[in-house]
């Protein structure tokens, strides 16, 4: 028996375009997963979708802004129509701003949480109905390694991953006894599209490298093991965590 295998298991995953997220999904349809990749642009999605096919994996879409709360329920609602039964939910779509303290807008901090915070609770809150009838089932959050170190600039970002960290934890609590286990994964830096800008900084790119113990930044591919750890059998005994997938950034000097 392969406890690492999810064969069977139906996965939703936000923010699932590119980046981590993309990476995520890809290596939980290689685990066997049937993943539904959520995104907002339907012909984006479907191309990726297309390519886990044509490598032989099992993949779907949802088309919907994470930041809309009705549409986030109807699109599980849909996939447990559809597909019969919802088991992973990674809740890993995310925004962020950057600006001074001075320069930065109500608003902006509003849309922030939406997305980071407000969000995930709300898709996984409608996950857990079907997750109890299941008696199993997986909750997957992306933090950041900035919830656990700050950096300037990004408040609305660092306080609502730090803010996801904690949710998990008390998710976990409460859903534990139906055989749902909740955790969060805490990337480091990882060369993704959301970090394009960080990239272009050569400085800041070398700061970064000198400060992870395995020098470099990390590929999008090298966080998926860690998703399907926690979204398998293997990890079934493991709530309400958050699991650092960093380089070693945070544990040295």
């Amino acid at each position: 028996m392969n406890e690492f295998s999810l064969k069977g298991r139906v996965a939703l995953v936000t923010g699932a375009s590119r980046g981590l997220g993309l990476a995520m999904a890809t290596s939980l349809a290689a685990a066997g997963a049937l993943v539904v990749l959520n995104g907002r642009h339907a012909d984006t999605l479907r191309a990726q979708a297309a390519e886990l096919a044509a490598r032989g994996m099992k993949a779907d879409i949802a088309v919907f802004d994470v930041g809309d709360a009705a549409a986030g329920v109807a699109a599980i609602d849909d996939i447990v129509a559809r597909h019969g039964r919802l088991d992973i939910l990674v809740a890993n779509a995310g925004t962020t701003v950057r600006a001074p303290i001075e320069d930065w807008k109500a608003a902006d901090w509003d849309a922030i949480q939406g997305v980071n915070l407000r969000a995930p609770f709300l898709l996984a809150q409608r996950a857990a109905i079907y997750m109890k009838k299941q008696q199993h089932g997986r909750i997957i959050f992306t933090t950041s390694i900035t919830g656990l170190l700050g950096r300037a600039t990004i408040h609305a970002y660092v306080s609502s991953k730090a803010g996801l960290a904690g949710l998990a934890r008390s998710l976990s609590a409460e859903l534990g006894e139906f055989g749902i286990t909740v955790n969060s994964i805490a990337p480091g830096y990882f060369e993704t599209e959301l970090n394009a800008a960080l990239l272009k900084d050569q400085a800041f790119v070398d700061r970064i490298k000198a400060r992870t113990a395995v020098k470099r930044w990390g590929k999008p591919a090298e966080l998926g093991g860690t998703a399907v750890f926690l979204a398998s059998d293997a990890g079934a005994y493991v709530t309400g965590q958050q699991i650092v997938v960093d380089g070693g950034l945070t544990t040295t000097l």
